[in-house]
């Protein structure tokens, strides 16, 4: 059977949210899982004091869970933003400020999945500078990866739940991909697949996993409708699953839905039977 459980993350700001931040690696590990992700953890600010990054640092190591995905800096998250990096003025100082932190912080546990949020368009910017903005800082951010051996990933979301955010759909995610890579030289940008977001999006998930499933850097998976667990929505997540063995992928699949409260109960029910 394809995606054992062993191949799936856990995404600690989207699950056992009901606990704080630091309880949570300890109880991805008590649902049996040993790797984990998560969004930017300090949404306020992109330096936070080293006290605060050695606490999580200690937590995940404690629980002995793998940290294998981390956002940069990308504003509110939860709440209005999507990123900072094509946003002019301060956030996109921010998400510069950011980029060693992170960096540093993945290094610092072995992770290698850096995902860079490209941001909102913004009321009477040129849409244009926004891009050219969104380049500049990608590429900074892929030498930061590059220098901790890790790679960048760009992520599209769909327009129902993220109207001002550009990339939409898998083939504008992918062409940002190709134009980093480009001007980068440095060939370590990827695709993030979230199939949540490419589903809401009404794409065609077997074709998008057939056209960028062996040469995606991360997949993310939610039901769809609602973003809850497998099952409760309308998409078959085990032919999913499939397919994407199929295509050539190897890497982790963040779980990035709602629900469980605490205790995560009754929300990973679903990988016992596959």
């Amino acid at each position: 059977m394809p995606f054992p459980r062993h191949r799936f993350a856990v995404n600690l700001s989207m699950l056992f949210t009901g606990l704080p931040l630091l309880e949570r690696p300890a109880a991805a590990a008590a649902a049996g899982f040993g790797a984990v992700e998560m969004w930017w953890p300090w949404p306020e600010t992109p330096t936070p004091p080293d006290r605060e990054l050695d606490a999580l640092r200690a937590a995940l190591d404690d629980a002995g869970t793998r940290l294998v995905g981390l956002n940069f800096y990308a504003g509110r998250l939860p709440g209005p933003d999507r990123g900072a990096l094509s946003v002019p003025g301060v956030e996109s100082a921010r998400f510069r400020a950011n980029l060693a932190v992170a960096a540093g912080f993945a290094a610092s546990l072995g992770c290698t999945a850096l995902n860079a949020l490209y941001g909102n368009r913004v009321a009477g910017a040129d849409p244009r500078a926004q891009d050219a903005l969104a380049l500049e800082n990608l590429v900074r951010a892929a030498e930061a990866a590059d220098r901790v051996g890790a790679q960048v990933l760009i992520e599209a979301l769909n327009p129902a739940e993220s109207p001002a955010y550009p990339l939409t759909g898998s083939s504008a995610a992918v062409a940002v991909v190709d134009e980093v890579n480009k001007a980068s030289g440095l060939g370590n940008a990827r695709f993030l697949m979230d199939l949540y977001h490419l589903a809401t999006a009404g794409e065609d998930l077997p074709a998008a996993i057939a056209a960028h499933g062996g040469t995606c850097g991360h997949v993310q998976l939610a039901d769809a409708p609602g973003r809850g667990h497998p099952g409760t929505g309308a998409l078959d997540v085990p032919d999913l699953l499939s397919r994407l063995d199929e295509a050539g992928y190897g890497g982790w699949v963040g779980l990035e839905y709602r629900g469980g409260g605490a205790s995560g109960a009754g929300v990973f029910d679903w990988l016992d039977e596959l």
